[in-house]
């Protein structure tokens, strides 16, 4: 089995390589940096820096994980167009060579996330949902989802990943969490009553090795467990598991002033429920809040 996949440097691709190097398969990366992707990557991964139909042709799955992080920098005009190129070119680019290729790959995952949905209320809801909050994240993801979308074909499945925040200790999300934590500043965001739909790196790995293994999976799935929380349950449990107090309390307003737009990732949030998974039976290893926290932070 041949496997082409992009953005294998970040947290996602780096667990996806680990897992798969371990099968018989071939793994082929694309990165726009050799040296610094030798050293991320295992010996058994094969490096190129460019797409062609010859590369698409020799895959059987095709996994497009890279993009731009969305939550790293304000969002100014320049940096949200990287934010969309990131995503929209390379996928349209690799859809392009799957139309063109006379052997297709016949499994294309590319990445999404739950920002598809925009801001919600605290009512649960799954991939059958579509009364979107039409901001900037539904605008990046859903332009994303629907250009990945037209390779699928009777020769290409086509699978979504509509992402949560990924909880891993040593980056992402929770990395940078953990400083403020351990000392002391930690508490909760704004009125802390929204939702913040997770997943620990261990079952987002899973669930990707799940969905190559199951044909009937495809289109949108969310890759969240099937246990959101609020902010304010999350930053207890943090709390409670790094041993420290959490007080302090960040309000809106001041989080729209040091971020600007970007600031609404963290104020506003979605109860996303992973419908798909669950019916198809995937089981996850972690569906509560403390439990994760503790696989990943007790040591």
């Amino acid at each position: 089995m041949n496997y082409l996949i992009t953005g294998g440097t970040g947290l996602i691709g780096q667990r996806v390589i680990e897992k798969l190097s371990q099968k018989n398969v071939k793994l082929t990366v694309l990165t726009r940096d050799k040296i610094k992707a030798k050293k991320q990557c295992c010996d058994k991964v094969r490096l190129i820096e460019h797409l062609s139909l010859n590369e698409i042709e020799n895959s059987n799955i095709v996994i497009n994980l890279a993009g731009e992080p969305i939550a790293n920098n304000r969002w100014s005009k320049a940096m949200k167009e990287k934010i969309c190129r990131s995503r929209w070119l390379l996928t349209q680019q690799i859809v392009s060579l799957i139309e063109q290729a006379k052997a297709p790959p016949h499994l294309f995952i590319s990445g999404s996330a739950i920002g598809i949905y925009g801001r919600q209320s605290k009512e649960e809801i799954d991939e059958n949902f579509t009364d979107f909050h039409h901001e900037f994240t539904h605008k990046v993801c859903q332009k994303w989802e629907d250009i990945a979308m037209s390779a699928m074909t009777k020769n290409t499945r086509v699978a979504l990943l509509r992402t949560g925040i990924v909880l891993a200790k040593d980056s992402g999300a929770l990395a940078k969490m953990i400083l403020p934590f351990k000392l002391g500043l930690g508490g909760k965001i704004a009125t802390g009553k929204q939702f913040m739909s997770w997943i620990h790196i261990e079952d987002m790995v899973n669930a990707i090795i799940h969905i190559i293994d199951n044909n009937e999976l495809n289109g949108p799935i969310n890759m969240t467990s099937e246990n959101a929380v609020s902010n304010q349950k999350f930053t207890a449990a943090l709390a409670k598991i790094l041993n420290r107090p959490a007080f302090l309390s960040t309000p809106a307003v001041l989080l729209e002033l040091l971020f600007g737009e970007m600031s609404e990732l963290l104020v506003y949030g979605q109860n996303v429920y992973p419908k798909k998974l669950k019916t198809s039976k995937f089981t996850f290893t972690y569906t509560n809040i403390d439990t994760a926290l503790e696989d990943l932070l007790s040591s």
